[in-house]
């Protein structure tokens, strides 16, 4: 396993370079299994874990069920201290009573100060731990000002509920005035953003603030100076949810094109030549870009987990990480 560290110029921690996401477990995932999965990653080196606070009511759970998973295994474990947690808030049902909905009018609880304290407070109580490493943002919420939502996450770090503020699926601009905020307001900047983003690529249209971008790659390469504090890019869904190994998956959220078949065929072959699988490569190709990310993964046995350990110490040479961009 890898290793780097999570820096927002006030907060700074290691965390491994691949991050479990345990977005099913206590829904798809039984928790006998998905306590098997975590006791092995950690047995790997793992120490970073990734969760919401919504996730599994979108498979039939009440939300907090991954979060509830993660609070009875590490308090059996007893092992918080060697583990970095990440949580997210604010894109669970404001009214339970209405479907879930991106679009307006839509139904997200949204970023603001009193729902993002009680949502904090009330993930430490499932997780049964007393301090989140990193909490995101899980859905940015244009309706809150922008002031509120910034110091209500510094207000968190402040307390010492919070280590490293976050937000996902968001426009770069957002982030840049987010943080510029953050530096006006004299509290602790998001250090840590988490999109989607993959080896296929969605097609261009005008406005997508879901996938991590070419810009929001070059922004995070500028940070980490005395002027600019750390902003660490994470990738959720980097395996594109099966694709690069199963034929019967499909393409999704705008990738469904030429060029993404064209870039799996050559994962394909790469992965062939070289003896390792197109889930690696994958991961490797994340892991070792010009800008590295750290891919959120998530795993549903021992065995999917352990295919994706091998891509930890993977390391593609320039000939091979050439082909691959230039597909």
């Amino acid at each position: 396993m890898q290793y780097r560290t999570l820096d927002n110029g006030q907060t700074a921690f290691e965390v491994s370079t691949l991050c479990l996401g345990t977005m099913f477990m206590g829904t798809r995932t039984d928790e006998e299994t998905s306590f098997a999965i975590l006791d092995r990653f950690v047995e790997a080196g793992g120490t970073f874990l990734d969760t919401a606070n919504n996730y599994n009511a979108w498979v039939g759970g009440h939300g907090r069920d991954s979060e509830d998973v993660l609070g009875r295994w590490l308090a059996s474990r007893g092992n918080r201290d060697g583990l970095r947690i990440a949580t997210k808030l604010g894109a669970a049902k404001k009214d339970p009573n209405l479907p879930l909905s991106n679009t307006p009018p839509t139904n997200y609880q949204g970023l603001s100060a009193s729902t993002v304290d009680r949502e904090a407070r009330e993930s430490l109580r499932h997780l049964g731990i007393e301090h989140l490493d990193v909490l995101y943002g899980h859905v940015d919420d244009r309706d809150t000002p922008l002031e509120e939502t910034v110091a209500a996450f510094g207000k968190l770090v402040s307390d010492g509920i919070v280590g490293i503020p976050g937000i996902s699926n968001v426009a770069l601009w957002r982030v840049v005035e987010a943080r510029e905020t953050a530096a006006r307001l004299g509290v602790a900047p998001y250090g840590a953003v988490q999109q989607s983003y993959s080896y296929v690529y969605p097609r261009p249209q005008p406005i997508r603030t879901n996938w991590a971008t070419a810009e929001l790659l070059d922004y995070a390469r500028s940070t980490g100076t005395a002027d600019r504090p750390g902003l660490t890019v994470m990738a959720y869904s980097p395996l594109h949810q099966g694709v690069f190994t199963r034929d019967d998956k499909s393409l999704y959220d705008g990738s469904d094109h030429a060029g993404s078949r064209a870039r799996i065929a050559v994962l394909r072959a790469v992965a062939a030549e070289i003896g390792a699988t197109p889930n690696q490569v994958a991961l490797a190709w994340l892991l070792g870009g010009e800008v590295p990310v750290i891919p959120v993964f998530g795993a549903s046995s021992v065995a999917q987990l352990d295919e994706a350990l091998g891509a930890a110490d993977l390391v593609l040479d320039e000939e091979t990480r050439a082909r691959l961009d230039n597909a």
